[in-house]
């Protein structure tokens, strides 16, 4: 070829291709075994040659290749099958012969019945390489479906390729936490450790969207029947742990429940799945006060377990509140953070163990699809916008605080004060500061509803309270079309409230904050304790930035008012003049006049009644019957209650009276 030149080489090449055309197109496969092995031979040397020549050859001879591989994985034969799969899976690496091999899809499903092992391994092969995200569901389906049935001589394979595919292929992850449930339900004693540590790390990693909420109800539910696989414990009890404070408001899936259908689990656990559900209920105890004193004696029966992990993981959890301060505990058990994004995840790892390089499994596995590098693209987009937000802020030094007007939360929910300096920070439009006053009142005496909404954002706010204890949930909800980036709550703590605070992974973060996606949520959840009687909400700060860069920036006030901690209590007439006389005098009593609004309705005994709705209903006083004199009065008393200790150690109440004259003529009440 060298003497002849370039023109030699491609007169070789084109008798090459002859050659191989005319093998693939023209030989018939003879009767005789020994002349029929010499054929096939040759037919599959000609097929291994395309397959070396790889994208460079000619497309025919590939298509030919193909069609020829068609027939042999339809044969009686096993070897004339094996070897037609096991090639077939080699050219499907070429770039442009997927569409192909597709057509031959139903036939190699069947092939995945086979009578013969080693068949039925090739089989698996080939549909692992020819899966995209095109057929990646119905693929992923059909091996699930085929998993019941497979014996178990390739079911630790089956389940370990179909964790990669629905990992690779997952357009929407929930599909993907839905397919391994599955697989743990089938064939639970072949689902590894890596398999659903993998599911951890994905649902831990990815706090856009809904996935952390519908990974942990999804499996509050597998979870829920008394017999299921350990595996699925496992997994529920870590995903509860970290992220069950976001489906704790839905009806079913309270803290306390949570702890309820885990540790029905645990006289059935071995000692690994045990130390898991000692670390859950830990968090669970911390986050919500109605699991302590369920998970107390878990502990203290735990700290004798003979096994070591378990005995110093209770020890340390159940002494952990005398040796550190709250803020302490808070931040150790706090939700972990983002697992270490390796290149090559531990499934891939393994399968390259099980069946070499040269694996055509473990090539396409390697192979990132686009339904990944668009997961990858997103993160990295989002680590990148909190990189540049951090920096950004560290140049600018730090931030005024916001004006005196914030004191005051009529005022503070107005344009955020600007200088010369942070100019180009934009606060709340004055326009909107009389519809924020109103829904911060309703919110006052209503237990859920909108604290603050424009064209970008909806903070919504849902609150419950019992006794000195209160758990509010925040939600902010992203109204624009592009991201919000930096997105950041900075919850004011005061002296008067004992505050422990969790949300959505960066959203507490006064550095860096989260990236709120167009039409999701960032959730905050706040479990606060009264020490002492307040006249203050608390403030909170909402900061971030929109995708053109322009920083917005929120004061608010949450609506945790001193009412919310009331009890309402009965009195007799008789005892609550005796009271009511008793508290007169300075400092021991306020009084006010307050004007009804121009708009309002007549002063009439309906208005009255409406008055008394919300003393009652709204501010958690009892009404007191027959205190009343005339329709224009309401009386009222509650007990606040608080998480102080007097010197014998009994929790601090305080009394409170409340009564509202009315003035019909006035248009006015006291």
């Amino acid at each position: 070829a060298a003497e002849g030149g370039p023109s030699a080489s491609k007169a070789y090449i084109s008798q090459l291709i002859s050659v191989v055309s005319k093998i693939l197109n023209e030989t018939d496969v003879s009767d005789s075994i020994n002349k029929s092995n010499a054929d096939h031979a040759i037919l599959f040397e000609s097929v291994n040659l395309i397959i070396t020549w790889g994208g460079s050859g000619p497309v025919q001879l590939r298509d030919a290749a193909m069609k020829l591989l068609g027939k042999f994985i339809s044969v009686r034969e096993p070897n004339i099958r094996y070897l037609g799969l096991m090639t077939m899976a080699k050219l499907a690496q070429i770039e442009g012969s997927s569409e192909g091999i597709k057509k031959h899809q139903a036939t190699v499903l069947v092939s995945l019945k086979d009578a013969d092992i080693s068949v039925r391994r090739r089989a698996l092969d080939l549909l692992f390489v020819m899966c995209d995200t095109d057929n990646a569901e119905r693929i992923v389906d059909e091996l699930v479906a085929h998993l019941v049935l497979a014996d178990a001589a390739i079911r630790e394979e089956m389940v370990l390729k179909i964790a990669i595919l629905a990992e690779k292929y997952a357009t929407d992850l929930r599909w993907y936490v839905d397919t391994i449930l599955k697989l743990i339900s089938i064939s639970g004693d072949h689902v590894s450790d890596a398999i659903w540590h993998r599911v951890v790390q994905i649902v831990t990693n990815h706090p856009q969207g809904d996935l952390q909420a519908y990974a942990a109800a999804t499996l509050l539910v597998a979870a829920s029947p008394r017999r299921c696989h350990e595996t699925a414990v496992r997994v529920a009890a870590y995903v509860l742990g970290e992220f069950g404070f976001l489906i704790a408001e839905r009806p079913g899936m309270s803290g306390e429940e949570q702890f309820r259908i885990l540790h029905q689990h645990w006289a059935t656990s071995d000692n690994k799945t045990r130390a898991i559900l000692v670390s859950t209920y830990a968090k669970l105890a911390n986050l919500y006060e109605e699991c302590r004193p369920l998970v107390a004696p878990v502990f203290a029966r735990s700290r004798n377990s003979v096994d070591v992990e378990i005995q110093q993981r209770a020890t340390e959890y159940a002494s952990m509140r005398e040796a550190f301060s709250p803020e302490a505990v808070e931040d150790l058990l706090r939700e972990m953070p983002p697992f270490e994004d390796r290149r090559q995840s531990a499934l891939e790892q393994r399968l390259r163990e099980k069946e070499g390089d040269d694996s055509a499994a473990v090539v396409k596995a390697a192979r990132p699809s686009a339904a990944q590098r668009q997961r990858q693209a997103q993160s990295a987009a989002a680590a990148m916008a909190a990189e540049e937000a951090a920096m950004a802020a560290q140049q600018q030094g730090e931030e005024e605080e916001v004006d005196d007007a914030v004191n005051n939360h009529a005022e503070t929910n107005g344009a955020a004060p600007q200088s010369s300096d942070d100019a180009d920070i934009v606060g709340i439009p004055k326009e909107i500061i009389p519809a924020m006053r109103k829904a911060f009142s309703n919110l006052c005496t209503s237990p859920s509803g909108v604290l603050f909404e424009n064209e970008l954002l909806q903070i919504g706010v849902k609150h419950e309270y019992v006794g000195a204890q209160g758990r509010i949930s925040v939600f902010f909800g992203n109204l624009s079309r592009s991201p919000l980036k930096n997105f950041r709550a900075i919850v004011d703590e005061d002296d008067h409230l004992r505050m422990q605070k969790q949300g959505t992974q960066g959203l507490l973060d006064e550095e860096v904050g989260c990236t709120v996606a167009v039409r999701t949520q960032a959730k905050l959840l706040l479990l606060v304790e009264v020490a002492a009687p307040f006249d203050d909400a608390p403030a909170m700060r909402v900061i971030f930035e929109t995708d053109d860069g322009v920083k917005h920036e929120y004061p608010l006030r949450l609506p945790i008012v001193a009412t919310c901690f009331m009890e309402p209590v009965t009195l007799e007439p008789g005892a609550f003049m005796q009271r009511w006389k008793s508290l007169e005098g300075q400092d021991r009593e306020c009084q006010e006049v307050v004007k009804a609004p121009p708009n309002a309705p007549p002063i009439d005994e309906e208005y009255m009644k409406r008055i008394a709705h919300i003393i009652t209903d709204g501010l958690k006083f009892g009404r007191c019957q027959g205190c009343d004199p005339t329709p224009w009065t309401v009386s009222g008393a509650a007990t606040f209650r608080t998480g102080a200790k007097d010197l014998n150690g009994n929790n601090i109440n305080v009394g409170c009276l409340v009564r509202v004259e009315a003035n019909p003529q006035a248009g006015a009440f006291r």
